[in-house]
């Protein structure tokens, strides 16, 4: 049987006080439940692993940081969050930088660079749960299937946010003004 209870809050104020044994019991105490959060809120499993390592390895580090022993859980979901947002965009990065065999001109870069930050500013604007189907699906290429399993959603209700994030894209790139355009 899985334990669902953080631990509890006098192994928090050890840990924050700086007793050696009590952080390691809060890190390995903690970890199930970090993982779970990385899991739920990263975009593959992958980067909820190194999420999930990094949370914990601040949780190490900053430990006596924390005010309040019954923070403790949104602490972590929060730095969870950070860390799998940076996750994203790592991948992102790696993602728009593809090797051009072919040199392009400047105005040619400068477009695409153009382009690119429209994107990915409407991509932005969305709700967490559209943005995180439309990343998963379209920009990284995962199956539906892939993509229902990893977000534990029905296939009717990541199809439903899949559309309502495409759709919001593209009003919102067609609302974009071009550069250089003026108003009506």
């Amino acid at each position: 049987m899985v334990d669902t209870t953080w631990p509890d809050a006098a192994v928090v104020a050890s840990a924050r006080d700086g007793d050696i044994g009590s952080i390691a019991a809060l890190v390995s105490g903690s970890h199930p439940h970090v993982r779970r959060f990385a899991y739920s809120l990263c975009a593959t499993p992958e980067d909820a692993e190194d999420a999930a390592q990094e949370a914990l390895i601040v949780l190490y580090r900053k430990i006596g940081t924390l005010r309040a022993s019954g923070a403790l859980v949104s602490w972590m979901f929060r730095i969870v969050r950070n860390e799998c947002l940076r996750q994203l965009r790592l991948r992102g990065r790696q993602i728009e930088s593809p090797p051009d065999c072919a040199v392009s001109s400047a105005e040619e870069q400068a477009i695409r660079a153009w382009e690119t930050e429209r994107v990915a500013a409407a991509i932005a604007a969305l709700p967490e749960d559209q943005r995180r189907v439309l990343i998963m699906r379209d920009v990284q290429g995962y199956s539906g299937r892939m993509v229902t399993d990893l977000l534990g959603l029905s296939t009717a209700a990541m199809k439903s946010r899949l559309h309502r994030a495409r759709a919001a894209v593209q009003r919102s790139l067609r609302d974009m003004s071009e550069p250089g355009e003026e108003g009506p």
